[in-house]
């Protein structure tokens, strides 16, 4: 499990990328990824790309991202998914709370 972070080139995206297991042994780490910014961010994406798996307390960890992000006027995206991960995602409705691409 790795959790790393990068800002587009004007520093008003912050990109998180979880590589491996998304699960509650990341938490510390993707809570550090986006607490811990040193500017102000219009927009965060979590970019699972290389995630192979997530369960119910990554599920709860993007709710969070999305409440410290401003909750209902959040911008939080979701992209990369595999297909296990976009099913669970879908199957939680997580399409009402956050953009997946």
């Amino acid at each position: 499990m790795t959790v790393s972070t990068r800002r587009s080139d004007d520093g008003q995206v912050l990109v998180i990328q979880v590589q491996g297991r998304f699960d509650f042994s990341t938490h510390q780490a993707f809570r550090d990824a986006y607490e811990h910014s040193d500017a102000p961010v219009k927009e965060y994406v979590v970019d699972l790309t290389h995630t192979t798996y997530l369960d119910s307390s990554a599920l709860g960890m993007l709710l969070l991202l999305r409440d410290h992000a401003g909750g209902d006027v959040a911008s939080v995206v979701i992209e990369n998914c595999n297909a296990d991960v976009r099913r669970i995602l879908s199957i939680s409705n997580f399409e009402q709370l956050f953009s997946i691409r």
